[in-house]
């Protein structure tokens, strides 16, 4: 993915689709509408978000060689984000990015650390959804801020004038028996690598998760049913042995509160060295993770078809 958020565009640069598959603008409407700001409880920030193939398709088809797609930023308001230049956002990367890069990064929005640049991971997803279907992979926001009350958790913030965090769940269906390799490319590995790189997301549970700590081995293991390995429980989360065992894989992603918040917060003035208050105006985000399922779901994908491929189980023409 490349870009920054109030850059002048940003996109992703895909390697390695197969040819065939059938592709076009309109097929990234539904997805990259659920990523959108604008609604109750996320950024007032309203970008097209229109995608633009510059080169990978022709005759909406994928040709196989690389796919480049790339967004406009419209609805920018860098100026907003000169009085935190030097004074860093307490809970966002303001701080590790200077230093990082020598205060040379873009940091108008977060820049290239911003969540906006997600946007490029959902165009991939959509385009991997493609390749590996029948699979289906499905999330939702299932709390937020530890409520199941999602609109009364968000309306709660907005009154309060602060930001909640909230957990996101995924379940794959469909899913090829035996993808994956024990230890470093085990599924949850190739998974919890890619998923991380979503900002925002502190944590990832498959299965049962934390809850198998507190679980007898007689309450944990999924008792099979059949020959095909279908289990009448799903603790494991659809793996055993960082290989995919037959059953729906599914996995819990907590999503921390959006760090820029109008509440005075205390930082650091990286010109002086003083302390100094820091009160974030702007556009951002109640609950970010309102708009993190469909960011998952691309993610998902992407793992799922790279691992499909090595198979030689991805269709080589999708319609």
């Amino acid at each position: 993915m490349y870009g920054e958020s109030h850059g002048k565009s940003l996109g992703v640069l895909i390697d390695g689709c197969p040819s065939g598959i059938a592709l076009n603008e309109k097929d990234f409407a539904e997805d990259l509408e659920r990523r959108k700001g604008g609604k109750k409880g996320t950024t007032s920030r309203r970008e097209p978000d229109r995608p633009h193939i510059l080169s990978g398709v022709f005759r909406n088809r994928t040709t196989g060689s690389p796919i480049l797609i790339f967004f406009e930023n419209t609805d920018t308001k860098p100026r907003a984000y000169e009085a935190m230049k030097d004074a860093p956002r307490p809970g966002h990367a303001d701080f590790v990015a200077r230093v990082k890069y020598g205060g040379f990064h873009d940091y108008r929005g977060g820049g290239h650390l911003s969540g906006r640049v997600t946007l490029g991971l959902v165009a991939a997803g959509v385009l991997a959804k493609k390749i590996i279907h029948p699979v289906a992979v499905r999330s939702r926001l299932a709390e937020a801020a530890g409520e199941t009350d999602i609109d009364g958790a968000v309306s709660a913030a907005i009154k309060k004038k602060n930001s909640i965090g909230g957990v996101v769940e995924c379940e794959a269906e469909n899913i090829p028996l035996g993808l994956g390799e024990p230890f470093f490319d085990s599924v949850e590995s190739l998974l919890s690598h890619i998923i991380f790189a979503i900002p925002a997301v502190r944590a990832i549970e498959f299965g049962s998760g934390f809850q198998a700590a507190r679980m007898t081995g007689s309450e944990h293991n999924d008792v099979y049913i059949d020959k095909e390995g279908r289990t009448r429980t799903n603790h494991a989360g659809g793996i055993n042995g960082g290989i995919t065992n037959g059953n729906p894989l599914f996995f819990r992603v907590a999503v921390k509160p959006t760090p820029s918040i109008p509440q005075p917060q205390q930082t650091i003035d990286l010109r002086t060295g003083q302390k100094r208050r820091l009160s974030v105006s702007g556009r951002h985000d109640i609950c970010i993770a309102l708009r993190v399922p469909v960011i998952v779901e691309a993610a998902v994908a992407i793992v799922l078809a790279d691992l499909m491929a090595l198979v030689q189980k991805v269709p080589r023409v999708v319609t």
